[in-house]
């Protein structure tokens, strides 16, 4: 299994508020996997963080959409999800996490990591 995460970058800001918080920025794209023996997969993304951060702003946790494979390119699955989201804390401790888990459907129909 090959992810592909391009162009993902926190960024650090000191706010000014009287209390010391810094805030965490992560932007970029799920870009694409390379999964060969399968086929009609997609993403589920979610970030984990200690009891000190909040979101603020953004979607913390994501679906994507279900990519076939493209049988004529190197890159097995697209999926170009972006990720946009901003995050606050007093305490680095928890920093947040990105957790990445690839579905699809197993000869039932159900769901079935990959």
């Amino acid at each position: 299994m090959a992810e592909r995460i391009r162009s993902l970058s926190p960024a650090i800001t000191r706010t000014s508020e009287k209390s010391p918080v810094f805030l965490l920025m992560v932007t970029g794209q799920i870009e694409s996997a390379e999964f060969p023996e399968y086929d009609g997969l997609y993403c589920n993304y979610s970030f984990v963080y200690g009891q000190d951060w909040t979101v603020l702003s953004g979607v913390s946790e994501g679906i994507t959409q279900t990519a076939n494979r493209n049988r004529s390119s190197e890159v097995s699955f697209v999926w170009n999800y972006p990720i946009d989201v901003s995050f606050k804390t007093t305490n680095p401790h928890g920093w947040p996490q990105m957790v990445i888990s690839v579905y699809g459907n197993n000869t039932l129909g159900r769901d079935e990591v990959r």
